[in-house]
């Protein structure tokens, strides 16, 4: 996992064809990347790749929300096209900014274009805490991170933290690798 400090978290990443090399296993190795660090999304640039990739699981909440039952999806060169205007504050965290949780602004749905795991084209709303996600992973793809989102003042508050993370100085469960 890349943490804050690693340029491919803040590079815009390029399209993929269907037929990239190593894809479903690419795939797979994301999901279980994730769900070994007890996220609920994983993009590309935050295992290296500066590709429009990632990789959603809400299964994981659906005891306390049941409409998420079976809901794994990959998401391959999405793009939104538009968002609802009515938005929602929400506290975020990310795999790539650990022990950081901030609450961010959000529109609560999504009109998006996206190509899932099986090649097949969609273009459809995504609303909810399904939105928040996509939201959060397709900001990676832009060479963004959730606290672009915040205040200046929760910036300025958390500011040595953000630093002390890039020089490798944080704690987290799972496999990382920093700038040093």
């Amino acid at each position: 996992m890349y943490i804050l400090g690693q340029p491919v978290l803040r590079k815009e990443t390029e399209e993929i064809s269907a037929d990239y090399e190593g894809l479903d296993e690419l795939i797979a190795n994301m999901f279980e990347t994730m769900q070994k660090a007890e996220g609920v999304g994983l993009a590309a640039p935050q295992v290296g790749l500066p590709i429009r990739l990632f990789v959603v699981d809400l299964d994981v909440l659906s005891e306390d929300l049941p409409e998420y039952k079976g809901f794994l999806h990959a998401y391959i060169n999405p793009q939104i096209i538009e968002t609802s205007e009515e938005t929602e504050t929400m506290e975020e965290g990310c795999l790539s900014v650990p022990g950081i949780h901030e609450s961010v602004r959000r529109p609560i749905s999504v009109h998006a274009t996206y190509m899932d795991e099986n090649r097949a084209l969609h273009d459809e709303w995504i609303e909810g805490y399904a939105a928040r996600v996509f939201q959060h992973e397709y900001d990676h793809l832009e060479g963004k991170l959730f606290i672009d989102h915040i205040s200046a003042l929760r910036k300025q508050l958390i500011k040595k933290k953000l630093l002390a993370m890039t020089k490798g100085q944080y704690n987290c469960g799972y496999k990382t690798k920093v700038n040093r």
